[in-house]
């Protein structure tokens, strides 16, 4: 999977590795993610950009910690032969201030918590849910913190 990734409003550190490492981990979790002609864009931004986001494409009013806007369907995913031209997976975008918020009420660190928004981001756009059924919510729950035990990162859902 190759990443576009655009940062804007969020302080200087190493963005661009993390998300590498995340995708990658998440690939190996995930393999419809590992397709080499998938396409992400992600975007380290601002939480009145993702306000402004979150109102205009899913009609919430308000900010969130990560949007995802998946443009392939989970059979199309499954479908995608691993030769072709680039596919463009979807679209994540980041919300600093709250993503920063919750890592310091959780006591973890922006970046590991940033690492797992964009993990689940990606889990979106490869089709994995949480809304419709407890069930759903714990296997994506369950798959999320395989991938980030991978990378190091404790069980964001643990006590």
């Amino acid at each position: 999977m190759e990443l576009d990734i655009d940062i804007e409003d969020w302080p200087a550190a190493a963005w661009e590795a993390l998300a590498e490492r995340a995708a990658q981990a998440a690939g190996e979790g995930e393999p419809l993610l590992a397709n080499p002609r998938l396409m992400v864009s992600l975007l380290f931004t601002s939480d009145a950009e993702v306000h402004t986001l979150n109102r205009e494409w899913r009609e919430r009013d308000k900010p969130t910690n990560v949007l995802s806007f998946p443009m392939l369907e989970r059979e199309e995913l499954e479908a995608l032969a691993p030769d072709g031209p680039p596919e463009m997976l979807g679209d994540i975008a980041l919300a600093y201030e709250t993503c920063a918020s919750e890592a310091q009420e959780k006591d973890v660190s922006l970046e590991a918590h940033a690492t797992h928004l964009i993990v689940h981001g990606l889990l979106h756009l490869a089709g994995h849910d949480h809304v419709d059924s407890d069930e759903q919510a714990e296997a994506m729950e369950a798959l999320e913190t395989r991938i980030l035990a991978k990378l190091g990162i404790a069980d964001p859902y643990g006590d």
